[in-house]
């Protein structure tokens, strides 16, 4: 094969690589979607869509031995089925994972698989989806989560696992501590599922007053976990009863000592309501392939000094200051890397990397508001646009 063959070959692999997501049908049902788990037998006739998830690695995390298990991940192909009834949406994530891991609430150092499901609350402006990690500032999400855990010794039956309490505490004798102890296993909790609101790093808080309803659950196969979620389409916090909205998912794996920032993570996808039009510009922006030349955007990274902040594998040192980019093609929307070379201080990942030198942080603060240290980048359209499409390839590879 000649030279010119070699670089049409290479170029088409590249293309196919950075392909944009498909969109996930939300099936019609007749019946309450509400009461749907992971394990109704419903999902088997729902056509499920593939969702890649990809390592986050935007921050290092100060454990030695979760960067040891974490060396080299790869990316998992998850499916995605969703069914609605006109008042309520379910959506099922299977993602495989050869290691069932379960929470201990005795002990610190022991993490159990989870999965989380993302909407963002504004979504009018598909260009300026919030920042997929744990939305942005003025850009705020809404997440429900779900880990595996055991019954957690919680005996005044709220929730709130701070106010565990043992038998010993207690002035307790004979049947008495057997009446407590049953009324304890009585009030554990055993499905620890949470829902937050979020506009960025450390400012992901808890909804504890009951605005929020919805339902998860998970159930371990043998070859990976089956999550269901089921929330309203319509409640105070979010609108989904329209043509399209988006999505994005989350898992952890608790053998790989994954919890918080350290999981898989989806980009946004487009959800379609079938039977209900609208949501074209959405769909079209979150399902569009990358326009750009590759290569001349790899380079264009490089004379522009992108890797003396960030980490771009094969391109510059682990030990970055700025963001990671090693994964940010698979889980950031084209338009979100377009803004952010524009208009760095749009959407500022606020949470600092711990590992990087003090005295050069990449934003500052100004008048409460986070100013990035990286400077916008007056390009041409063509040059955003093969930058864009370089990043874009930026991701694990998927096994």
């Amino acid at each position: 094969m000649n030279k010119k063959l070699l670089a049409t070959a290479a170029s088409t692999l590249m293309v196919t690589a950075v392909m944009a997501q498909d969109v996930i049908v939300a099936k019609k049902a007749a019946y309450d979607v509400g009461k749907l788990t992971a394990s109704s037998r419903a999902w088997n006739h729902v056509k499920g869509t593939a969702v890649i998830l990809y390592p986050q690695t935007t921050i290092r995390m100060n454990d030695k031995k979760a960067h040891m298990a974490n060396k080299v991940v790869h990316a998992k192909k998850a499916t995605v089925k969703a069914l609605y009834d006109g008042k309520k949406i379910a959506f099922l994530l299977e993602w495989p994972d050869g290691t069932k891991s379960v929470q201990k609430g005795y002990q610190s150092d022991v993490y159990g698989d989870g999965f989380a499901v993302q909407f963002p609350v504004h979504y009018d402006h598909p260009k300026t989806l919030p920042y997929i990690g744990m939305g942005s500032e003025g850009r705020p999400v809404i997440i429900h989560l779900k880990k595996a855990v055991q019954a957690v010794f919680e005996p005044n039956g709220d929730g709130d696992v701070g106010m565990q309490q043992n038998v010993l505490s207690k002035p307790y004798f004979g049947d008495a501590i057997g009446k407590y102890q049953d009324e304890v296993a009585k009030r554990a909790v055993k499905n620890y599922r949470r829902a937050f609101i979020s506009e960025g790093f450390r400012s992901m808080t808890e909804i504890k007053d009951g605005s929020e309803t919805f339902s998860a659950d998970m159930k371990y196969t043998g070859k990976g976990w089956r999550g269901a979620v089921t929330r309203p389409l319509r409640d105070i916090y979010l609108n989904l009863d329209n043509g399209a909205f988006p999505v994005a998912f989350a898992a952890w794996d608790g053998a790989r000592l994954n919890r918080d920032g350290l999981k898989l993570l989806s980009s946004w996808v487009p959800v379609r309501l079938e039977g209900k039009t609208g949501g074209e510009a959405l769909i079209k922006e979150l399902t569009a392939d990358p326009k750009g030349d590759i290569a001349n955007g790899k380079a264009l990274v490089e004379q522009n000094g992108c890797t003396g902040c960030h980490y771009i594998p094969g391109m510059s040192m682990p030990s970055f200051m700025a963001p990671g980019l090693a994964n940010i093609g698979g889980y950031s929307t084209a338009a979100y890397l377009k803004e952010s070379l524009v208009d760095p201080s749009a959407v500022v990942v606020p949470g600092y990397n711990r590992n990087a030198h003090p005295n050069t942080p990449w934003y500052s603060v100004a008048d409460g508001k986070r100013q990035s240290a990286m400077p916008p980048y007056p390009l041409d359209e063509k040059s955003l646009n093969d930058m864009v499409a370089y990043l874009k390839t930026l991701k694990a590879e998927v096994k």
